[in-house]
């Protein structure tokens, strides 16, 4: 999964962060309603959870903004507003669910999880659970990859890897981007450590598979692709 929190308690979002990382998502943190905002309206994510009070926009304004763009992705609100009438007023707002703090992160995974397969079900496109270029097949909820209908065994780190790439397939990904989006570094650490990746994720999808078209690219000075025989 792609998960966005937009939360401004430093020690909270890290925590969420943290358990969604552990858990195999991909996870962007917005600590204001303004970056939150921004963020959803130009990436892709499964499902967003969006605390309600927050700096620069309000999290109802940002839901509400989100909504009346036509923009579906499932989101989650996560508050100390707990009463009966303050969850009311969420959920017509356009929320689809609504979970009061204190919370436990087995119960916050549990209910995103949830909403991340009504998504994919109803919308399809940017929220799907499965995506697929040529005869490769990703499995976002259960985590599994298939080529030409056999099944690849994926570390963690591969999986993300490899699920950036399919999310932007047929686009050139640049080194920074994998960084910040795959290993959320905002720096350059100095390592080969997506060389290596890039490597076993291209031996497991196309070197394991003889007879097939090769389709993960290195684009010389600029990064890789993810490419489909056809383009």
């Amino acid at each position: 999964m792609r998960i966005l929190v937009v939360e401004d308690d430093e020690q909270v979002a890290a925590y969420i962060a943290k358990g969604f990382k552990e858990s195999g998502s991909v996870v962007d943190v917005a600590v204001d309603g303004r970056e939150g905002l921004f963020l959803a309206t130009t990436e892709d994510y499964d499902v967003v959870v969006l605390d309600r009070m927050l700096p620069q926009l309000d999290g109802l304004t940002v839901l509400r903004t989100l909504r009346g763009s036509g923009k579906q992705v499932p989101i989650l609100i996560l508050s100390t507003l707990d009463q009966v009438n303050e969850k009311v007023e969420g959920l017509k707002s356009g929320a689809d669910d609504y979970l009061a703090k204190p919370f436990s992160f087995s119960e916050l995974l549990a209910r995103v999880e949830a909403l991340a397969r009504r998504g994919g079900v109803a919308a399809g496109g940017a929220d799907a659970t499965v995506l697929r270029i040529h005869d490769l097949e990703v499995d976002l909820l259960a985590r599994r990859v298939k080529r030409a209908g056999r099944e690849i065994e994926m570390q963690a780190k591969e999986f993300s890897l490899l699920e950036f790439l399919i999310r932007h397939a047929d686009q050139v990904v640049s080194r920074t981007m994998l960084l910040e989006k795959v290993w959320h570094y905002h720096f350059d650490p100095q390592t080969n450590v997506i060389d290596v990746h890039i490597s076993r994720l291209r031996s497991k999808v196309d070197k394991a598979f003889e007879g097939e078209p090769a389709l993960l690219k290195t684009i010389r000075g600029m990064g890789y692709k993810l490419e489909s025989p056809q383009a």
